[in-house]
């Protein structure tokens, strides 16, 4: 492709620095923090958004006591997230093997799976890659989604199915689903769950947007349970001490109940009959990566460590 004189000088004048700072300022709204956030002065980071104003003919902040990116601004700002990202990614091919467990991570994990399973893996991962460090951080899935695509994550751990445009998923493992109820419940006796034990009961349920919620809803209408609609817990925690003082049953899944279960609790924990309930658990990443192998290769412990805990994984 040709391009004239004026695409040529605009290029000359616009450069990832500057980008690098609209984007900051989009997401700080604020001159100063922004600044703060690029390790740069004030006036260093307001000249070098007007220089990026100048090179595109119209502005991208409104000033004021806070600073707002114009309609043209936020255009911008998300096309150079994409053209930093792909940047990043280039040094990254640049860098060592491919399949390399190597300098730095950002993973992000759904608080329903992170403290039941990373320690097991981070502690797994210092051992075998003493060059590896992860930085990890929860948040629920609609958040790990948005800030995989604007690259606050290298990768996200979540259960699936889970939207991700522009994102390869790879499935790790289904893990088994639990009822646990009040140790004096009637079901309490039995050995395992099946759906006619259901029906009439009270199920307790997490608050939306958790795929572990949408399941709940679903097995209650299967079995025909009632679903709480006066409580939605913010954690595993929340809902199984609900159960636990007989508010009603909890789903939840094994690796939480191995680790936070135990005999004489309150609460018993129930297989449901023949496994017939699982989540399946799966790491995102954005697709074309030049890490992606490495990626993969941190699949694979994930799956170790679940097959090292003895949960049948598939």
């Amino acid at each position: 492709m040709i391009r004239n004189a004026a695409s040529l000088d605009f290029e000359k004048q616009v450069t990832l620095r500057q980008l690098r700072y609209l984007v900051a300022l989009g997401a700080e709204g604020s001159f100063t923090r922004a600044a703060a956030v690029c390790g740069v002065s004030q006036p260093s980071l307001s000249q070098a958004i007007r220089q990026l104003e100048d090179a595109l003919g119209a502005p991208m902040v409104e000033r004021g006591a806070r600073a707002f990116l114009t309609p043209l601004g936020r255009e911008v700002a998300d096309r150079a997230q994409r053209i930093l990202l792909e940047v990043q990614d280039l040094g990254d091919l640049a860098g060592a093997d491919d399949s390399a467990l190597l300098g730095t991570i950002r993973l992000g994990v759904t608080p329903t799976i992170g403290a039941y399973l990373l320690p097991r893996l981070v502690a797994r991962l210092h051992q075998q890659f003493h060059d590896l460090r992860v930085h990890v951080r929860e948040n629920p899935p609609a958040l790990l989604v948005e800030g995989l695509g604007a690259g606050a994550y290298d990768v996200i751990l979540a259960q699936l199915p889970l939207q991700a445009a522009g994102a390869h998923v790879e499935r790790l493992f289904r893990e088994p689903l639990h009822l646990a109820m009040a140790a004096d419940h009637p079901l309490a006796v039995r050995e395992s769950i099946g759906r006619e034990d259901l029906a009439g009961q009270d199920l307790l349920t997490l608050q939306r947007g958790y795929r572990l919620a949408e399941q709940t809803i679903a097995i209650a209408e299967e079995a025909g349970a009632r679903v709480r609609d006066d409580y939605e817990g913010t954690s595993l925690d929340a809902i199984r001490q609900m159960a636990g003082m007989g508010m009603g049953l909890a789903v939840l899944p094994e690796l939480y109940v191995r680790q936070e279960i135990r005999s004489g609790d309150d609460v018993v924990a129930r297989p449901f009959r023949a496994g017939r309930h699982y989540r399946e658990l799966g790491l995102l990443w954005r697709s074309g990566v030049a890490r992606s192998a490495a990626y993969k290769r941190l699949a694979q412990e994930l799956v170790a460590c679940v097959k090292d805990i003895g949960i049948s994984y598939r």
